[in-house]
């Protein structure tokens, strides 16, 4: 008998700690805050958006939405954010169409208020388990689910299907972390299929339709499905 892994409760525990965290701060006069940086208005964007504030405010957490039709002036609001003492966080919705623009908003953003993992600092953080920063939020939230739910990670065989910087390498190293033994599969590898039937955990974070399958799986094995299906 199959079992789905629901995120609502894995949520729920997250905020009653963070709104607690939070009411701990603002009894010392201090505001958590996060400010939300969007570029354009896909749909996509826009829900995680509204998804994230809407968290934030349930934990007591202040946001601060910023938003642009181009990158352009991306640059100078991580500036002005890494200058403003009252926001604490900064989350950027990415990926960018302008990769470049992306690749310097991580260069330029502070490791500290880093809350996703973009900086080449918390990227350093993710793969040695120290630093500054955070892991990118899906790749944390892949392994708080396992936790959650008692799924045995060491000495495990993890198989994650996508290799972004975002979703796919993060969450293959944080299980390394948790002493998983770990196959990243891609578009260039030959017969993922036969390597995540062997599998104990399967993390599918590709943006590619059919990139599991029936034929993928087998019973007695624990599946999380982040993919986001081409547009």
């Amino acid at each position: 008998m199959s079992t789905l892994l629901r995120g609502a409760p894995v949520a729920e525990r997250l905020t009653l700690d963070l709104s607690r965290r939070s009411a701990a701060l603002r009894h010392r006069g201090v505001i958590p805050t996060l400010a939300i940086l969007r570029v354009g208005s896909s749909p996509g964007d826009l829900a995680y958006e509204k998804s994230a504030a809407a968290r934030c405010a349930r934990c007591g957490v202040e946001v601060r939405r910023l938003f642009w039709d181009s990158a352009a002036p991306l640059a100078d609001a991580i500036r002005a954010v890494n200058a403003d003492p009252s926001i604490h966080g900064c989350l950027l919705l990415r990926p960018l169409a302008d990769r470049a623009a992306e690749a310097a908003a991580g260069q330029l953003l502070l490791p500290g208020k880093d809350v996703d993992g973009m900086t080449p600092a918390s990227a350093a953080g993710v793969y040695t388990g120290h630093g500054q920063g955070f892991a990118p939020c899906t790749a944390q939230a892949c392994v708080e689910l396992l936790r959650y739910y008692g799924v045995e990670m060491a000495g495990k065989h993890a198989v994650v299907i996508g290799r972004s910087a975002v979703v796919g390498r993060p969450a293959a190293m944080l299980l390394l972390r948790e002493d998983a033994a770990v196959t990243v599969c891609h578009s260039r590898t030959p017969d993922t299929a036969a390597l995540t039937r062997q599998a104990d955990i399967i993390i599918t974070a590709a943006g590619a339709r059919n990139s599991l399958t029936a034929a993928h799986v087998r019973p007695g094995q624990t599946v999380v499905d982040v993919s986001v299906k081409d547009r």
